[in-house]
């Protein structure tokens, strides 16, 4: 039996990767990794030469091999036994992700079950496929403090709760409450759990529900309409660190944020192909700063604004070939403890994963030198200074 050859710099990311999220839960963190010699070896630092880069491209998630570290010693060992990696891919069409504590959660519509890369064990595991915690269509994910695992499913019209084991605990809503939940956010200490609920397109009941740990039903924040507080399909939400509920308002192309009593407090972005503007927003996501990230399928990138919704940069791009920094089909969106972002890529089938350097805190400061459709292209230029 013969394995079959690695990509280019595939066992080199697999490396660096595994123990630099290890590195990182620990509170160091690992230089960027070089490229492997190749005539397009991606977009893999952000922004690019001459500035100062932020972020690195880090790996690529398909299969539990991406996580495994296969050293030279393992490659060895795997020749004489005829041992292989499990390279056989772990999702058909992944939707949403969601990262905490070195375990890297991924939902899939099509195998409806979220699969887990458990990054500190090198293990690759699913749930939701037992009862009674099976799932339908799980359409979004959140965590809180606990590290308990929140699943929206829009076809249950119920989100799961499952504990930092992967064993389900309870449900939160019901039929009769939720009409098409497609995302979930929930604060730091699991005490507020906020539900999109989208219903059809022609319902007027595009809302958040905001539900306390007990499953009681405590809020219902917004109606259908375009005015500050109103949403036009609603897709997904995030906490940030300070409590603030931000929700993807898609249809009417904006952020818009919350406190946690459901008062509207600002929005930001527009329809367009210019800077901080949304074509096809998908996902939304909040990392330790309170910085908002934005993914876009029209753009194939993720945009990252401040709390007050400043631009400070776009990461990817659209392209046609799969390449480091490139994206087909971008979809869900998350930001984990260590600061890594996690990109969801539904036609070139992966989670990419990007490291924010040391001291890369960004601030707002544009420059348009790269003309008024920058967004769009991916090639967004600007200032970045450290705070």
């Amino acid at each position: 039996m013969t394995e079959r050859p690695a990509p280019a710099g595939a066992a080199c990311s697999r490396r660096s990767f595994a123990g630099a999220l290890l590195l990182g839960l620990a509170g160091c963190a690992a230089p960027p990794e070089k490229p492997a010699d190749d005539d397009d070896p991606g977009d893999r630092l952000w922004p690019k030469p001459p500035e100062r880069p932020r972020f690195v491209w880090e790996a690529d998630l398909r299969s539990a091999a991406d996580i495994f570290e296969d050293s030279d010693t393992d490659r060895t060992r795997r020749r004489l036994t005829g041992e292989r990696l499990p390279t056989e891919r772990v999702f058909d069409k992944p939707a949403a992700v969601a990262a905490r504590a070195g375990r890297i959660y991924v939902t899939d519509t099509v195998q409806r079950r979220v699969a887990v890369f458990d990054v500190p064990r090198r293990k690759v595991f699913v749930l939701g496929l037992r009862a009674p915690g099976t799932l339908a269509k799980p359409t979004a994910l959140a965590i809180d403090g606990n590290r308990q695992l929140y699943v929206a499913d829009s076809t249950l019209r119920k989100v799961f709760v499952y504990d930092a084991l992967g064993l389900f605990q309870r449900t939160l809503g019901e039929p009769a409450t939720l009409l098409r939940p497609t995302g979930v956010a929930v604060d730091s200490g699991g005490e507020r759990i906020y539900v999109v609920d989208r219903a059809d397109n022609d319902s007027e009941l595009h809302r958040v529900l905001a539900f306390g740990a007990d499953g009681r039903l405590l809020a219902e924040i917004g109606s259908r309409g375009s005015a500050p507080g109103q949403f036009n399909i609603p897709v997904q939400a995030a906490v940030a660190p300070d409590g603030t509920l931000w929700v993807l308002d898609a249809g009417n192309f904006r952020v818009q944020a919350f406190d946690p009593a459901g008062r509207f407090l600002r929005a930001f972005g527009q329809v367009g192909a210019g800077f901080g503007q949304f074509s096809r927003p998908r996902g939304v996501a909040c990392d330790g700063e309170g910085n908002v990230y934005v993914s876009d399928a029209g753009f194939g990138n993720v945009q990252v604004f401040d709390p007050q919704g400043r631009l400070l940069i776009a990461l990817g791009r659209a392209a046609r070939i799969d390449k480091p920094g490139r994206f087909g089909l971008v979809q869900g969106v998350g930001v984990d403890e260590t600061g890594r972002v996690y990109i969801v890529d539904q036609l070139f089938n992966k989670v990419e994963v990007l490291r924010r350097l040391p001291g890369a805190e960004p601030r707002a400061s544009l420059s348009r030198s790269g003309g008024g459709h920058a967004a769009a292209s991916g090639d967004l230029y600007l200032t970045l200074d450290s705070m």
